[in-house]
């Protein structure tokens, strides 16, 4: 039996709060007042993050654990702190336990946005799909997965089950669209062991400075609209704010496209976190908070 500080370990805590933001932007993007739900905000919160991002994450770990064994053999599973076929358990009790809760909780919806979101997970890392190895597919369906249906899936919970509407879903599309260019900057620190594997990752194929380029087009088009929309549908102070963010993030990005592999890092923790505030900006304008 693994040690629970091994199984959390191969969950990536780290990585939960991605999916579990988008999933609050999401709850508070829907018409119904939010304040009256907190159970719903957690168990849809745990549901995103520990539950179908952690099952993803063990299922990645499983399938890697031959390369990783290479490369990064202190990993839980690779180092056996994770030991025999523990790794595809944890990964298939964690997406059934998914399931039970998305229907336990929410609807036909609900229960559908997470099976595309674990569909997504699984098929990111399992042969011979392997989406990981395209810098195409594996950044969209990560963003898909994380933010597009997250985000998807907090709406049609606090809608009651009910769709949520357009507006609300073009612009959960569009923020994970953003999102996979967010995920190739998370591919520069990794660019000779993706060589090395075969994976064609955007860097790979591109070089690290075109790579850049594009991510930075692909995180900053998305935003653009959702602010081109917000203003069309009325929602002048959200677009505003929007349009703030991203006029801060096109300021920052001289300096990572300066120095890609170097800036990365602080890149994430301005531009990436300037994004972040604006998803939920724009989320509150559709659920008419501000």
């Amino acid at each position: 039996m693994p040690a629970l500080r091994d199984v959390l370990a191969l969950l990536k805590p780290l990585t939960w709060f991605p999916p579990m933001w988008a999933f609050l932007c999401g709850a508070v993007s829907a018409p119904e007042a939010v304040g009256r739900h907190w159970d719903l905000l957690i168990l849809g919160a745990l549901l995103c993050g520990p539950f179908v991002c952690g099952a993803s994450q063990a299922a990645n770990d499983w399938y890697d654990r031959h390369v990783d064994a290479l490369n990064e053999p202190n990993r839980p599973i690779p180092s056996g702190r994770i030991p025999g076929c523990w790794g595809l358990a944890i990964a298939l009790i964690g997406s059934a336990a998914s399931l039970l809760l998305a229907a336990a909780m929410g609807g036909v919806l609900v229960l559908v946005a997470t099976l595309a979101a674990l569909a997504c997970g699984w098929a990111y890392s399992m042969p011979p799909v392997r989406l990981k190895m395209s810098g195409l597919w594996g950044p969209g369906v990560t963003g898909l997965a994380y933010e597009s249906l997250a985000w998807f899936t907090g709406a049609a919970l606090l809608s009651g089950g009910a769709w949520p509407g357009w507006p609300t879903t073009i612009l959960a599309l569009l923020y994970g669209l953003g999102a996979h260019g967010i995920m190739t900057l998370n591919d520069f620190k990794a660019v000779e062991g993706d060589r090395q594997m075969g994976i064609r990752s955007l860097p790979v194929v591109l070089g690290v400075d075109r790579a850049a380029r594009v991510a930075c087009v692909v995180m900053a088009v998305p935003q653009l609209l959702v602010m081109a929309l917000l203003a069309a549908w009325g929602h002048a102070l959200p677009a505003t704010l929007v349009a703030a963010a991203l006029a801060a993030q096109l300021a920052l990005m001289p300096r990572l496209l300066r120095d890609p592999l170097g800036q990365t890092p602080w890149y994430h923790a301005t531009g990436t976190s300037l994004s972040v505030l604006g998803m939920m900006a724009a989320a509150l304008g559709l659920g008419g908070v501000i």
